[in-house]
Parts: structure tokens; sequence; C-alpha cells
């Protein structure tokens, strides 16, 4: 049984006396990333979203207050619950910091008995609520994460595209003659087909950023993060023989005897037309490529056409283009 890793606490203060507090007393129930100013917290925020933030309200330059707000509008980060550690106090500034998005405050000089009460007792509801959401986002049927968890995943994955500059591949299956399948063995059998082709696609995936999701009927979807085309494409390849290598039984199959796939693979990478890797004069450090997430899927729906068009059971690769974006 794999170990559930610790929750992930970020603590910004620009007070290296106050961190080190800190740090003393929570340092034993979570992992523990730092900040010193706004930009650098959010920055951590954007590249592994924490559990927990423990922010100072009074810093230098960006404030504890326009933090707070900015980690509450992104979607990925507004999970996190934010508890202000200040020396100030009064009805006026706890009024602006829950009105920033604020879940509690913690007063200085802190209390090492209220502080771990305070953060375990977020803690415990920050995973409370990941369990909810966690149900939410999976597909009954295949276990697999569903479409709503890929819609999130799109665009989480993109964000990081457009900051990093790394590549980002994206597969489209589609369970050959599925329809037929239904028709032929009956529908208990046709959901027993679609739960082995998922496990067959979890099993597929070697590293922890890749994701399999159930996309839609027989489709499917796996996101490759920071994969280029080469990569992408054995990906693809390795899945269509896994499928096959399972022998499920499809009698009304005109392609095969056995269930097969097709997969469409959409690629952006510096082999696409109009990279730009991030400049370093750019504002927001983002790609000059006018690209956008749609732009992937509509190159990965176009190739999986391709790949049904010329006979099923194959793979196709479609690249993002110039001529995709607005």
């Amino acid at each position: 049984m794999s170990q559930v890793p610790p929750p992930s606490i970020l603590i910004v203060d620009d007070d290296p006396v106050a961190v080190r507090a800190l740090a003393h007393i929570v340092g034993g129930i979570a992992r523990l990333r730092f900040a010193a100013n706004g930009g650098d917290a959010l920055r951590l925020a954007h590249d592994s979203p924490p559990d927990l933030v423990l922010l100072d309200a009074q810093m230098e330059g960006m404030s504890g207050f326009d933090v707070c707000r900015a980690l509450k509008a992104d979607a990925r980060l507004a999970p996190a619950p934010v508890l202000f550690v200040t020396s100030s106090s009064g009805p006026e500034f706890e009024l602006q910091g829950f009105e920033a998005g604020a879940a509690d405050f913690i007063a200085k000089p802190v209390v090492p008995a209220l502080v771990l009460a305070r953060v375990r007792a977020q803690l415990r509801a920050k995973a409370m609520a990941d369990q909810l959401r966690t149900t939410a986002s999976t597909d009954m049927l295949t276990g697999l994460a569903n479409r709503h968890a890929f819609d999130l995943a799109l665009d989480e994955e993109w964000r990081r595209v457009r900051r990093r500059g790394t590549p980002l591949s994206l597969l489209l299956l589609d369970v050959d003659h599925f329809k037929l399948y239904n028709d032929r063995h009956g529908h208990p059998a046709g959901d027993e087909g679609l739960r082995q082709v998922a496990g067959t696609l979890a099993e597929s995936l070697h590293r922890p950023s890749d994701r399999a999701f159930r996309y839609g009927g027989e489709e499917f979807a796996m996101l490759l993060p920071e994969t280029a085309r080469p990569g992408a494409l054995r990906v693809a390849e390795r899945v269509v023989a896994a499928v096959a290598t399972r022998r499920i039984a499809h009698a009304a199959s005109p392609t095969a005897p056995h269930v097969t796939v097709s997969v469409g693979v959409g690629c952006f990478d510096d082999a696409c037309e109009g990279w730009r890797p991030p400049s370093a004069d750019s504002r927001l450090g983002e790609l000059g490529a006018p690209a956008r997430a749609a732009d992937l899927v509509a190159a990965a729906d176009r190739a999986l056409y391709e790949a049904k068009r010329a006979g099923r059971a194959r793979t196709s690769l479609q690249a993002v283009v110039a001529a995709d974006a607005p």
C-alpha cells in the first residue's frame, strides 16, 4: 500500500525569526517551503499548490492581503486555507483579511499550542474537501478521472507550458467499433471492456505526472507533461499494443477479432510553427506563441480522425500549428 505523503505548508514572512519559529512548531506534521515576499510565494504556490499557507499580513512590497487575494483568484490555489500570522488586531484588520479570503488569524507572538491546533484543524478540513473533490472528479465506471478533471488538468498543464516553455502532449483514444461491440456482446460486457481498457491505460503510465481520463463514452484521454512528439508517439504505440495484447474478444469488429483502439496524438513542442520560449525580458515570462489549450485538443482530435481513416488500431500525430490560433 502506497504511503500518503504529508501535507505541504507554505510559510510566507519577511522576518527570519518568525519563519524559524513557525517552522519549529509545524515542521513535524508537514513538508515546509518558505518565501520572504509575495512574488516568491506566488511562484512557489504555482509550481506546487500547498495544502496550507501561513502568511504574514504586513510585508514590504506586496502585502499579505494582496497575496491572499491572488491565491484565491486562482482555481488551482484557492482550496488551500490561508492563516494570517500577524501582530495587528482589531475588527477592521480582521475584516480586511476575511474579505481577502483568509480562513483564520494567528496572533504574534505565536503560542505554539494554538498554532498547532489551528494548523491541524485547517489541514483536516482541507483533506476532507480534497476527498470530496476527488470523488466528484472520478468516473465511477472506470475509476479514471472524468472529463471535468481533464478540463482542469489541461488548464493547469497549459499554464505550466506558458510559464516554463516545456512541451505538452495529449493522446485522445477511441475504442474501435464500440457500438458494434455493445450490439454483439451486450452493454454489461461493454462496461467490462471499458474497464479493461481503462486499466490498460493506467498501467501504461510510467511517470507520476502523466494522467489518464475517461473523456466520454468510449473515448479516453492521456495528458503527458514535458513530453515532445517522439515520447508521445512511443506512449501511444505502447497503448495500442497493450490493448491488443489483452485479447478482449470482439466478434463484430471488421478490424480485428479483439478490441483495438485508435490513438490521436496532439503535440505542442519546440518543433511547432510559431513556438518561442519565454523571453527573459517578458513581464509575464510566457511563450510568445499564440496557441491555446483548445488548439492542442483540436490537434489530437484531427490526429484521431486520421488514425481512424487510415484503418484504425493505429496512431497518428498532429502538431499544434499557427492556423489553430486566433
